[in-house]
């Protein structure tokens, strides 16, 4: 079956401290968004990029394309309202096979971790990655109380979250809800289980200063 990602970058750089999106902050020479695109073809160089942008940002990508020589083959969607309304205009160019949904500010997974979501989705419905918590956790009961969580039950996500396309998009037929914080949760509202997948520690969502700081250890081969 074909493949297909969505590549989901509308972020505005605010927890970043720029005025510049952080997808487009250079680290190790390029742009974060051109590290995310080029795990996905390394991939799968056949894989079908579909990337989510604000219209106002697109102009300034294709500007940063000729920049920096990046020709990787993708198609540009409009960034909507929310993550949810992006992902679903992106999902309106995708026809058939699996698809993926990945975050533009999270670029260094490896080929092997992605193989690992795309091959789950042959015998499931639905693939995450999660990595393990290491720290402890509370849930707030109120504003005095709280309470332990079992962290060995407890998984941290990341993307790709990956899918057969049919049944993303008829998941993405459904309003919108607040609850909904990622693909997954808009499928299991559908009464779909989720497949939990090996993600790796290095699969970091770049959204603070500290974050490019790590990201420029994982490049050099540090972390």
């Amino acid at each position: 079956m074909k493949n297909n990602i969505i590549i989901v970058a509308g972020g505005k750089g605010l927890r970043m401290g720029s005025d510049l999106p952080k997808q487009f902050i250079p680290i190790g020479g390029k742009p974060v968004l051109m590290h995310t695109i080029e795990a996905f073809y390394r991939f799968d160089k056949g894989i079908r990029i579909i990337l989510v942008l604000p219209v106002s940002h697109q102009d300034y990508w294709k500007g940063l394309c000729k920049e920096y020589g990046f020709t990787i083959p993708h198609t540009i969607a409009d960034g909507g309202e929310t993550r949810f309304h992006s992902v679903k205009n992106g999902l309106s160019l995708i026809e058939d096979g699996i698809v993926g949904v990945q975050d533009g500010v999270r670029p260094f997974g490896s080929a092997e971790m992605i193989k690992r979501c795309f091959d789950a989705v042959q015998a499931y419905p639905a693939a995450i990655p999660v990595i393990d918590s290491t720290d402890s956790l509370r849930e707030m009961i109120d504003d005095e109380k709280s309470r332990i969580i079992d962290r060995s039950k407890i998984r941290l996500v990341q993307t790709p979250q990956v899918f057969h396309t049919d049944i993303l998009k008829k998941a993405y037929e459904t309003g919108f809800k607040d609850t909904f914080t990622d693909d997954a949760s808009v499928v299991e509202a559908m009464g779909i289980d989720v497949h939990l997948v090996k993600g790796e520690v290095t699969n970091i969502k770049i959204t603070t200063p500290l974050d490019l700081k790590i990201g420029e250890l994982i490049l050099a081969g540090k972390l």
